[in-house]
């Protein structure tokens, strides 16, 4: 099931590339299966294309956390607090900040 609901994900994309909901479903299908590179990739393409999707900040973080790029994920929490500041987000801005926290 998963690998369809990979395929399904991809193909939403692949037609709507500005659909960020499936973007989203699409980057969150790669960090549960453990393909952290695709999964960094695709929360950077949402962001690019809608950087308003706060979620997108502290998921693609945690994604690079995992793979030990630190710094990156600092840059990216910061870019998130900014942007969660900016939409009044917050609920996400603390989860962020508290993620960027852990980091020290």
């Amino acid at each position: 099931m998963a690998t369809n609901r990979l395929e399904i994900l991809k193909n939403l994309v692949a037609q709507r590339p500005e659909d960020s909901f499936s973007r989203y479903g699409l980057a969150m299908e790669y960090l549960n299966s453990g393909n952290l590179e695709q999964a960094a990739a695709e929360y950077r393409e949402l962001l690019r294309r809608n950087p308003d999707y706060a979620a997108a900040y502290y998921h693609g973080g945690q994604a690079l956390e995992k793979l030990g790029r630190i710094e990156e994920a600092r840059r990216l929490y910061q870019e998130g607090i900014e942007a969660t500041t900016r939409l009044g987000d917050l609920h996400t801005r603390g989860e962020i900040q508290a993620a960027l926290d852990l980091l020290g």
